[in-house]
């Protein structure tokens, strides 16, 4: 009934891959474990940072305060009155030529 049916054996394949490498299935690699150990290890890391931050901080505090800024004198630059008048008129003329 069914015409696609071989019969006998299959034939070999006449070109054959030379060097043929089976693959070995890789084993899972435990993540997790190295994970934790980079947390652990980056943790650390910025808690150093911190510390080490948080004593540049006190000792800049420090030195700001010894060093305090003088305090500013401030000098008054007195403008001197304009020669001549101030001619309202003609400049508003002026401006109506624009």
């Amino acid at each position: 009934m069914a015409k696609n049916k071989q019969k006998g054996k299959k034939q070999k394949n006449v070109f054959q891959v030379a060097h043929k490498h089976v693959k070995n299935k890789n084993k899972a690699k435990p993540v997790t474990t190295t994970l934790k150990h980079i947390n652990v290890v980056k943790k650390e890391k910025v808690e150093n940072l911190n510390e080490i931050f948080t004593h540049v901080q006190r000792d800049v505090r420090s030195i700001s305060k010894s060093v305090a800024p003088k305090p500013k004198t401030h000098t008054q630059v007195v403008k001197e009155a304009p020669l001549e008048p101030v001619n309202v008129d003609n400049a508003a003329q002026l401006f109506s030529q624009l």
